[in-house]
């Protein structure tokens, strides 16, 4: 194993959770050819075949399910202890990103105040993510951790802290006859098409962010399909169907041609903090206890107000 490099583990790591080599050689900037190259060079290394490709697919064989069993735990503990050593040797300074979809709502704010107080030294980077790509720019580590819409099962993410539930409202066409209404209930939703996500978001994620039956079992007619919050509220003002957001979000993209309903009968909207498994970092730790502190104060202050 003289002369191992550690790009050839990377690009068999990326390729085996993208299965596809493009997708992998993206992730890592580098061609398709060259993350064949690397796969072809560790197996020659390993002696046996790793990756099984056709015309159409890429699959691991046994020994590479096996090889990246034994891989993921290695390479995880050897990226921390890098890491770690070099938060150590400079401390909190630099920079942490964080992707968010929708809106960068008052919790996520407050939670950015809050780690950039303790750490005045990391300058906090937000960059928005587009809705139909909601762990993407995680898994391409284009950020370091996103705040994403719930639920979250992706196997080599880690879901950390929750924000509190958010009502939701219905983005409808200002002419549309309910666009007066001070509230709706889901069962109005049947009464229009319902804007949906397209894909690279996951199926059983999409599902979760629309609706295709009421309570009472009225049918929700599916709508156009978008890749952002802007495609979105587009659809909705040209009168193609209506959209379901969470309050903040929907306070901070006000415009002329779409009104905001609140639904009443509809499970909150959540948002969580995500990062990747194996590349948990001293600033993401950070910041996640950041969200949680700032999470655990705004319940007090609720409490509070209640008790007032």
């Amino acid at each position: 194993m003289g002369g191992l490099e550690i790009r050839e583990l990377e690009a068999f790591l990326a390729l085996a959770e993208e299965l596809h080599f493009g997708r992998a050689g993206a992730r890592l900037y580098v061609s398709q050819s060259r993350v064949s190259q690397l796969l072809r060079a560790l197996e020659r290394r390993v002696g046996g075949q790793l990756v099984e490709r056709t015309s159409r697919t890429v699959q691991l064989t046994p020994l590479g399910a096996d090889f990246l069993a034994e891989l993921r735990p290695a390479y995880a503990a050897l990226r921390a202890t890098v890491d770690g050593a070099r938060a150590a040797a400079r401390g909190m300074d630099g920079i942490l990103r964080i992707g968010f979809q929708g809106a960068g709502n008052d919790h996520l704010m407050a939670a950015v105040e809050f780690f950039q107080r303790r750490h005045p030294d990391c300058v906090v980077d937000l960059a928005e993510i587009a809705l139909a790509d909601p762990f993407g720019a995680v898994r391409r580590a284009e950020v370091d951790a996103a705040v994403v819409l719930l639920p979250v099962g992706e196997r080599n993410l880690v879901l950390g802290p929750v924000f509190a539930g958010q009502p939701q409202t219905l983005a409808m066409a200002s002419s549309h006859p309910l666009a007066g209404r001070a509230e709706l209930s889901v069962e109005d939703i049947a009464e229009f098409p319902l804007v949906g996500v397209r894909a690279p978001a996951p199926e059983y994620w999409r599902r979760a962010q629309t609706l295709d039956v009421t309570p009472e079992g009225r049918t929700v007619r599916p709508g156009p399909e978008v890749g952002t919050l802007e495609e979105g509220l587009a659809a909705v003002a040209a009168g193609r169907g209506a959209m379901l957001l969470c309050h903040p979000t929907a306070e901070s993209h006000r415009r002329r041609p779409v009104t905001f309903v609140p639904v009443i009968g509809i499970p909150e909207s959540r948002l969580g903090l995500v990062w990747h498994r194996y590349r948990e970092t001293p600033r993401v730790r950070a910041f996640s206890r950041a969200v949680a502190a700032t999470k655990r104060a705004e319940g007090v202050r609720m409490v509070t107000m209640e008790v007032s």
